[in-house]
């Protein structure tokens, strides 16, 4: 019998800010991350292949969400004023996936301190919901099994 997979409905996002949970940031349609490592290679004399070593250059992602509360605006002032320097540069933003597998184990990946990029506003037409999708980077990220 093949093993159960993973839905979205079992995956569950969360951004922490400055005042803690920011519960604005809860109809999340999608989320990606990237675990970006780069490969270095290289040739030496003497030698048929070359050897290889690994980098961890960091993590990006983006969330796409619909906007169903007035305090999501206030998050994306937090994130300006931390661009213009206008809050402490100790501003912390966090973001948790909690993924819930099928055999009952919970697995949380924490990107920590991460910085948002370029947040739009997407208003499509009249019967469409508001929406936005907003970039992520940051240097670390832990899983806790």
């Amino acid at each position: 019998m093949a093993d159960k997979r993973i839905r979205g409905q079992e995956v569950l996002i969360s951004v922490t800010g400055p005042q803690g949970n920011i519960t604005s940031i809860d109809a999340v349609q999608s989320f990606e991350a990237e675990h970006e490592i780069d490969i270095l290679s290289e040739g030496y004399l003497g030698e048929v292949a070359e050897r290889k070593d690994e980098i961890f250059m960091g993590i990006s992602g983006k969330l796409e969400l619909h906007i169903a509360k007035v305090e999501y605006l206030a998050f994306a002032q937090q994130v300006i004023d931390k661009a213009q320097r206008r809050i402490p540069a100790t501003t912390v933003f966090n973001i948790t996936a909690t993924l819930s597998f099928p055999d009952g184990r919970v697995v949380r990946a924490i990107y920590r301190d991460v910085a948002f990029g370029t947040i739009p506003l997407s208003v499509g037409g009249r019967e469409e919901y508001v929406s936005t999708s907003i970039e992520f980077q940051g240097s670390t990220v832990r899983f806790l099994f």
